[in-house]
């Protein structure tokens, strides 16, 4: 096969409708928009959701439940195989080596040991956390692990150079003799 021999599939291409072409065309005169009314005017859209008025369905629907996606911690992954195709045996690795040859990059909570693949360099790793298996097998090969303490409270989306204090957090009955106490 070659370049001038290919063509699109039977079907996948379609001529544009062509409007306004005559009564007979069977798109003229109101050009499949049917007569008069917001939809038939230019510009005139309504936005998704919208009822005329009336109170749209995600609005009539009770609420429930609640979602921490935003504060969950968001670590970087590397793989076994990743590290044993990458450094030499004896290297030493930290966030800033991963972040300079590329494995790493963005904002995030920390990076993260899998087990995916073998390895069968010695190497030593700094990283957050590591998985059972793979921390397993990083040591069986005689590589060294190195996990750095853990952050008091994660900062998944905190702006840069803010740092945000971790809360003092109450029990119920504390905060309640702490209100008697007052008054």
């Amino acid at each position: 096969m070659r370049l001038h021999q290919l063509s699109p599939r039977p079907g996948a291409k379609h001529r544009r409708k062509r409007l306004g072409c005559g009564e007979s065309s069977g798109h003229g005169k109101t050009s499949g928009r049917g007569h008069k009314g917001q939809k038939a005017r230019s510009g005139g859209s309504i936005r998704l959701g919208f009822e005329g008025g009336q109170m749209p369905l995600n609005r009539r629907l009770p609420k429930r439940g609640f979602n921490n996606a935003n504060f969950k911690p968001i670590f970087a992954v590397i793989n076994l195989d990743t590290l044993e195709a990458r450094f030499e045996a004896g290297a030493k690795i930290d966030e800033a080596v991963l972040r300079s040859t590329g494995l790493v990059n963005g904002r995030n909570d920390g990076i993260k040991l899998l087990a995916r693949g073998e390895i069968t360099k010695a190497l030593t790793l700094e990283v957050d956390k590591a998985s059972a298996v793979a921390r397993e097998k990083f040591e069986k090969a005689g590589g060294t692990l190195v996990l750095r303490p853990a952050k008091v409270e994660m900062t998944a989306r905190t702006p840069k150079g803010v740092e945000r204090e971790p809360r003092e957090r109450l029990s119920r009955r504390t905060k309640l003799t702490a209100k008697k106490t007052q008054s």
